[in-house]
């Protein structure tokens, strides 16, 4: 298990911020995080405030980590990133992937709650219509029943699709939704791994072709290569919304990974309209180097929270420690 720093020591140089978003993600229009000057490096604490102390232990297990221990030997210098469109409407499209530099692969969120199947299709048929060639992919957030996900999926594989990721919430549904397509879309794994008490549950019943990893929910970089070694599936590197702190730990993972067939949804710092660092961790021409982040202390300063909302990061920092 990993060594866990006395509490005090932790919180001796966290800041807690709040970035603007450029566009609505995952409802939120601001993102807040924590980020920590450890003695490896910068770190980050960023589990979305509805996590329970559980789930989100594990992400400050991943910043004890990438600060305190530091990240694994890299086993290549550059990663190939994916674009993101969140569920915006199709008219909005071009202007969130003009954010982007490279368009060699982009996912596209689906089945957001309160919206219809047509404007998925609008939303991922602009995108294919902007660029068609690129690589593109959906996530549904688990936001299907198994006869919408079959109907939706046999819809969109039209546009030509790389894969579906967690069209559905559970494993047995998963494999339904696989087994229903037969192959004419591969299914991705998301939620069903890093939400999971047994994160392994999916590979063994057959449900996915894919695995997507993210370091943070998983308790950092080391546990996600152990999982993606167990599993035995080809691996997807994603981020959770994370500031440049916390995309280095995604890019530590992804970097350390034997294998790496797939584009990475580390791009998420340009859905936002603010970092904490300068320059940011984003990609070039579709990849990102491989490098450290230091916070910028203007920054943090700019984009420090209130007070109310630091004492409340404060609490749950204190409440996960005591569950490591």
């Amino acid at each position: 298990m990993l060594w866990t720093p006395p509490l005090e020591q932790i919180l001796a140089t966290a800041h807690v911020v709040s970035l603007p978003m450029r566009v609505k993600f995952r409802g939120v229009q601001s993102r807040e995080v924590v980020v920590f000057d450890g003695p490896a490096g910068w770190a980050e604490f960023s589990p979305f405030v509805e996590y329970d102390d559980e789930e989100s232990s594990r992400w400050l297990a991943s910043a004890v980590e990438a600060g305190w221990l530091g990240h694994p030997d890299p086993l290549r210098s550059t990663v190939p990133v994916n674009a993101t469109v969140p569920a915006v409407a199709a008219e909005q499209v071009p202007n969130v992937l003009a954010a982007y530099d490279g368009l060699h692969t982009v996912k596209i969120k689906v089945a957001e709650a309160g919206q219809t199947l047509a404007q998925d299709v609008a939303r991922v048929g602009a995108v294919r219509h902007l660029l068609p060639d690129a690589k593109l992919r959906v996530d549904a957030n688990g936001g299907w029943s198994v006869p919408q996900a079959v109907q939706a999926l046999r819809m969109l594989a039209a546009f030509g699709l790389e894969y579906a990721e967690q069209p559905v919430a559970s494993v047995p549904d998963m494999a339904a939704v696989r087994g229903a397509l037969d192959g004419a879309v591969l299914i991705a794994a998301d939620e069903s791994v890093r939400k999971a008490t047994d994160p392994l549950a999916v590979a063994r019943a057959g449900a996915a072709d894919l695995l997507v990893i993210k370091a943070a929910p998983l308790g950092g970089v080391r546990r996600a290569l152990e999982i993606v070694a167990q599993a035995g599936l080809p691996a997807v590197v994603s981020s959770a919304l994370d500031s440049s702190v916390g995309i280095r730990a995604g890019l530590a993972l992804a970097a350390a990974l034997p294998e790496l067939p797939y584009a990475c949804g580390l791009g998420t710092v340009s859905l936002m309209a603010a970092d904490v660092a300068r320059p940011s961790l984003v990609a070039v021409d579709g990849s990102m180097a491989v490098r450290d982040v230091v916070a910028d202390p203007e920054l943090l300063t700019q984009f420090a929270a209130p007070a109310q909302r630091r004492d409340w990061w404060i609490e749950r920092i204190s409440r996960c420690h005591g569950l490591l």
